[in-house]
């Protein structure tokens, strides 16, 4: 993901229903980007009891309660959290691929859009700093999710 961005402009979200599933596991780093994007949802005008939180164990749970949401709610765009921390092993990028391609058929098949908030770091300096350091990841996704919103809206009609 770049360093820079893509701009658009301000969005009025008080008339969006989000949902937003975030993972448990690496809990300061998820809760840190879950309150940057609740911020500038919030920010842009969406009604707080117009975002629904839900919690799963991990990363590879979020593509499931994702689609749930997205079949069983109103929301114009459901935005998936998670961040997955390189080790010793390749388990955090299979399960990165695994992750982004499961959030986009659900997307195409639900005609809901989702955003890929799912973080894949080389490590914890990389994690920390687009969750909770100066790369504010949160807001990118709230504002892309702003946006799909938008043109869910618009393309519905």
């Amino acid at each position: 993901m770049s360093l820079d961005p893509a701009a658009s402009g301000p969005v009025d979200g008080s008339t969006f229903h989000f949902g937003i599933v975030a993972a448990r596991f690496n809990p300061a780093l998820v809760d840190g980007l879950l309150a940057r994007t609740q911020q500038t949802l919030l920010a842009a005008g969406v009604k707080p009891e117009r975002i629904t939180v839900v919690r799963v164990p991990g990363s590879h749970e979020v593509p499931w309660a994702v689609q749930a949401l997205a079949l069983g709610s109103q929301c114009d765009c459901v935005i998936g959290l998670g961040v997955l921390v390189a080790g010793e092993t390749n388990h955090h990028e299979m399960v990165g691929a695994s992750v982004s391609q499961a959030l986009q058929q659900v997307a195409l098949a639900t005609k809901i859009p989702v955003i890929n908030g799912v973080l894949v770091a080389n490590n914890v300096a990389q994690a920390e700093a687009r969750c909770v350091g100066p790369i504010n990841r949160g807001a990118e996704f709230a504002a892309a999710a702003l946006e799909m919103a938008g043109w869910k809206r618009k393309f519905s009609r």
